[in-house]
């Protein structure tokens, strides 16, 4: 009996010679990604984090020396009226001393700004989207006796939801460069550089310095958050409506900007006090155990004026970076979506 076996399996069973002309190969195949990576690279998202990384940046950049003199104001370090701080920063560190901190400040605004400005727009849209969609089935409710309460997501604000989201996420990704800028600003030759101040305050404190305030910063920043981006929302949809037009121009969003700003910072400063004195209060060797605390401290020592020492200063800082952070940050908007059309 013949048996005919195929060519291949004859070839299988060809003993392997160690010494074969024909070399072993191992094939890995990686797949291709560039397609994935492209369109992660063009989505909605990715256009929002690099506007708002942009627009942070360009801002910062133009208005540091308000920064550095609103920093100095708050924790009482100098003279308590603004030509006096710009007289004393220039007399004692020369011109480079407006902007004492800058490296860390811009280090700082381009991840805190995308973060905030990404966080805020997508929040807003899954929250609106949960609005929609709870609309149109019937909401659950609950009755006590006669009495019938219905849960309805109608009442919450989704531009107040989300700039309380974006207020949280951006502090807790960028705290750590927060204290790293105010020791910069307000301790310049015991923190000479940044490498220095992170090796101190580490050593200091560890990690966790790094963190110091963190709680405070949290209350400070979440009602100016959910203000600012509430006030300019509403500023712009009302103005909108009473000029029947869909879109502001670039000076329009610079000035409702500014005012939205000017209300928040006006509504929330008295935190912002407390919570620079907190920060920066181990410097002094008087740190009080809490924002309530700090705040007592203040009023205390000053009256209540002292709830708004520095709020001009503040005011002339955030009224023009509010305005120029929604003009920049809509106008790269235009430029990384609207010529994609995906807005």
């Amino acid at each position: 009996m013949v048996v005919v076996v195929p060519k291949e399996l004859d070839e299988l069973e060809k003993p392997i010679s160690l010494h074969s002309s024909k070399p072993f190969e191992i094939r890995f195949q990686i797949p291709d990604l560039r397609a994935t990576i492209r369109d992660f690279l063009r989505s909605r998202e990715v256009g929002e984090f690099l506007s708002g990384a942009l627009a942070g940046a360009m801002t910062k950049a133009v208005l540091a020396p308000l920064e550095t003199i609103r920093t100095r104001m708050v924790v009482g370090v100098g003279s308590k009226n603004i030509i006096g701080s710009f007289v004393e920063i220039t007399d004692q560190q020369g011109w480079q001393g407006l902007w004492a901190g800058n490296g860390i400040n811009m280090i700082r605004i381009i991840p805190t700004q995308a973060i905030e400005l990404a966080t805020f727009e997508c929040v807003k849209r899954a929250m609106t989207s949960a609005q929609e969609k709870w609309s149109e089935i019937e909401s659950p409710q609950l009755q006590i006796g006669s009495l019938n309460v219905n849960f309805s997501l109608s009442w919450i604000s989704p531009t107040a939801v989300a700039g309380a989201a974006a207020g949280i996420a951006s502090t807790l990704a960028c705290h750590p460069l927060e204290v790293l800028k105010d020791r910069l600003t307000v301790s310049p030759d015991t923190y000479p550089s940044l490498s220095i101040a992170i090796s101190k305050i580490y050593k200091d404190g560890g990690v966790g310095a790094l963190y110091a305030g963190l709680s405070p910063t949290l209350m400070g920043m979440l009602p100016y958050s959910t203000c600012y981006y509430f006030m300019y929302d509403k500023l712009k949809t009302s103005y909108c409506q009473s000029k029947n037009k869909k879109s502001l121009n670039r000076p329009e969003m610079l000035v409702l900007g500014a005012l939205a700003g000017f209300t928040a910072s006006t509504i929330s400063f008295p935190l912002e006090v407390a919570r620079k004195r907190l920060m920066v209060g181990a410097l002094q060797g008087k740190c009080p155990p809490n924002m309530v605390a700090a705040l007592a401290e203040v009023i205390r020592d000053e009256g209540l004026t002292g709830l708004y020492r520095g709020w001009g200063a503040s005011c002339l800082k955030v009224m023009p970076s509010s305005g120029i952070t929604w003009m920049f940050y809509e106008a790269w908007k235009d430029v990384l979506l609207v010529e994609r059309r995906i807005l």
